[in-house]
Order: structure tokens, then C-alpha cells, then sequence
């Protein structure tokens, strides 16, 4: 595993930004002008232009400053890394919100240090994490040991949050038998909290819990670039982020501060 020097964090974390805020200027370019549109593991599962382009403009940024680096992005960036370091990159986490102009979506980046033996998922040890909102201009950072921030304001988890008064955020599956069963799921868990949001963004909705504006996030089926940043980022303003797959579909994960973490954890279905 690569031992950063103690400028390296800091020099990652701003091509990170730089990289995010480019791509963030090129989406909203782009934005109510939608070209180039297809689908991916579903009807409902879409892929434009933009999407592309934002990616293509994220390597391009990258590879020019880092050529050994690695690079894994949702639109099919594949670039081995020499270095031991590999960006993963979704270049636009909320392309529906994008394609309806509903003003959430984001551009997701983080840096992985590679380890000698594998993480509990399988991926990388984050050392840098950057999400940028293009239509707000908020944009959430993390260094590993560093803490998170959103536009240098420190970041904290809400704790202690009974369950009862818990602001929870979700997100659904393409598949529509997976729906169905996440959303018995979610019949199951609205009465027993103060409420549940559907925003649309993994990335977003992972800094909200950082940020403290929903107290809980927990979604199935989403990508290593879904999470990779916003899991660094809830990290370091002191959240847990564990596997969590209350219908037995893979890559579930849930996002809380430990005293909601564990109370959830424990609900009837949710534990992994």
C-alpha cells in the first residue's frame, strides 16, 4: 500500500476538486439539453451524453496531472494503476434528477490507496473524497484522518438520534420485483421513524448524513462509484457505514451516526 507524504492528501484532494468542479460546469452546459440518450441494465436506468462527456473530461483532467494512477468510472473508464492509487469517478449520481431537471445530482470522486489484502467490500482503502453539487456550488471533501467538509465547514453526524424522530434517506432499484421489495420494506420502517426521503442522489444523500440534514441513509444495489467518496466523507464526520441488506439484494449499505446505526441495524429485516 502506498504511504502518502504528507503533501500528497492535499495534492490529490485539490485535482479531486478541480477535476469535480469542471465536470459539475460541463453537466450543467449540458443541462436541459439531452442528447445522446440510452439505457443501461433497464429502461430505467439511463445514460446520456452528458454522462459521457463529464467522464471523458474527469480522465482526461486526471490521467494529465497522474498518468500511473487508476482509474475506475461508472461510463467504463478502466485504467490500471502503477502507482497504487486509483480514482473512482461517477461522473453525474442522479442522471434521472439531471434528465427531469430536478436540480440533484452530483459529480462523485475518490481516491483508493491499494491494500495487501482486500477490504471488507472488496475495494480500496479511501484516502481522499470529493462530491460536488453543480447546481448549488456545494461541494463536500474528506481526507482520510482528516475529517469531512462542506466548503471548509467541518462536518458531524446528528447523535444521539432515537429512531422515532429519524430523518431517513433512501433509493430504489431498476429492477421492478426489486422494488417491490424495498418498498415492503420501507412500509415496514415509515411508522417506526419521523420520515423517509427518496432524492435520488447515493453521493448527495450520503453527504446529507454527514452534513447532519437526514439523520440515515440506507440503499440496495448501488455501485463502488455510487459510494465510494460519500462513505469517506460520512466517515470522517464521525458515521458508520456497514453492509445492510434488508431484501436480501447485494451491495446494500446504511449510513447513520452509531447510536441510529445500531438501532436500524437491528430492525426486523435490516441486518445483513
Amino acid at each position: 500500500m502506498p504511504t502518502p507524504s504528507t503533501s500528497e492528501p492535499q495534492q490529490l484532494l485539490d485535482l479531486a476538486t478541480r477535476a469535480a468542479h469542471a465536470a459539475g460546469a460541463e453537466l450543467l452546459r449540458r443541462y436541459g439539453r439531452i442528447e445522446g440518450l440510452e439505457t443501461k441494465s433497464s429502461a430505467t436506468d439511463p445514460v446520456s451524453d452528458a454522462d459521457r462527456a463529464s467522464e471523458r473530461m474527469l480522465v482526461e483532467m486526471i490521467l494529465a496531472e497522474r498518468p500511473d494512477d487508476g482509474i475506475i468510472g461508472e461510463e467504463g473508464a478502466d485504467h490500471r494503476s502503477a502507482s497504487g492509487y486509483t480514482w473512482v469517478i461517477d461522473p453525474l449520481d442522479g442522471t434521472v434528477n439531471y434528465l427531469y431537471q430536478l436540480d440533484n445530482f452530483s459529480v462523485s470522486i475518490a481516491v483508493e490507496a491499494a491494500t495487501e489484502g482486500e477490504t471488507p467490500d472488496g475495494t480500496g482503502d479511501p484516502v481522499v473524497a470529493v462530491v460536488c453539487d453543480p447546481v448549488t456550488g456545494r461541494t463536500f471533501t474528506a481526507t482520510r484522518g482528516g475529517g469531512a467538509f462542506l466548503d471548509g465547514r467541518r462536518l458531524q453526524v446528528n447523535e444521539p438520534v432515537p429512531m422515532d424522530r429519524a430523518m431517513v434517506a433512501t433509493g430504489f432499484g431498476y429492477d421492478p420485483a426489486r422494488r417491490a421489495a424495498q418498498g415492503a420494506f420501507v412500509a415496514r420502517l415509515l411508522p417506526r421513524v419521523r420520515d423517509i426521503r427518496r432524492m435520488g442522489s447515493a453521493a448527495l444523500d450520503l453527504c446529507a448524513v454527514a452534513a447532519g440534514t437526514v439523520d440515515a441513509y440506507f440503499e440496495e444495489g448501488i455501485q463502488h462509484w455510487d459510494r465510494a467518496a460519500g462513505a469517506l466523507i460520512v466517515r470522517e464526520a464521525g458515521g458508520l457505514m456497514t453492509e445492510f441488506t434488508p431484501t436480501g439484494q447485494p451491495s446494500g449499505w446504511l449510513a447513520a451516526g452509531p447510536s441510529l446505526h445500531a438501532v436500524l441495524t437491528e430492525f426486523p429485516g435490516g441486518g445483513k
